[in-house]
């Protein structure tokens, strides 16, 4: 379905799921042994793996809240996209990445749902990819002092809307770890 030529391929994403994003997430351990399974799953299916990590003042490069969450460990071949924005496309390298792998399908995974995962999804499909959200792989904090919703309702929101997702020559949609498929 996607829209990028000769791109049969797909790839699971592991974004930001670094100590200082997901420390105090809604149902963090749940969330990264999700993520483990799928992580497993892709590795013995020879399916891409590409891990994201956000730089920014909260999330200084080599500091502990920078670090990736010590359950999930990453394998030397699997590439690693260094990012600032909430989108992982935005001025990285991710794009050649996937292209290089022959990836047109990507399946997201990690935190925050209200910000780098929303930028994710989008920023993908705009691109011509297909974007699979994980629906209970997906986590962020707490914002209600600030107005936002409780985070299972963000959670909740965002699985919702991305199952009906949809551009032309590309989908979206959103699936639980047991029914993924690479």
């Amino acid at each position: 379905m996607t829209t990028l030529p000769n791109r049969p391929n797909t790839a699971l994403l592991i974004v930001d799921v670094q100590n200082g994003v997901v420390d105090s997430s809604h149902n963090r351990d749940e969330v990264i042994a999700n993520i483990n399974t799928l992580l497993a799953k892709a590795r013995s299916e020879a399916v891409p793996v590409v891990w994201i990590q956000h730089s920014s003042d909260e999330l200084k490069p080599d500091s502990a809240p920078w670090q990736y969450v010590p359950e999930l460990t990453r394998e030397a071949t699997e590439p690693l996209i260094h990012k600032r924005y909430g989108d992982s496309f935005e001025d990285t390298e991710l794009e050649s990445v996937l292209a290089e792998r022959g990836v047109g399908r990507v399946v997201v995974t990690g935190g925050q749902t209200d910000a780098c995962i929303r930028s994710t999804l989008h920023g993908a499909m705009v691109r011509g990819y297909d974007a699979t959200l994980v629906g209970d792989a997906h986590t962020t904090e707490d914002l209600t002092e600030y107005g936002a919703p409780a985070p299972e309702l963000v959670i909740s929101h965002t699985n919702l809307y991305w199952s009906w997702q949809e551009a032309p020559g590309r989908k979206g949609g959103t699936v639980e770890t047991a029914d993924v498929i690479f």
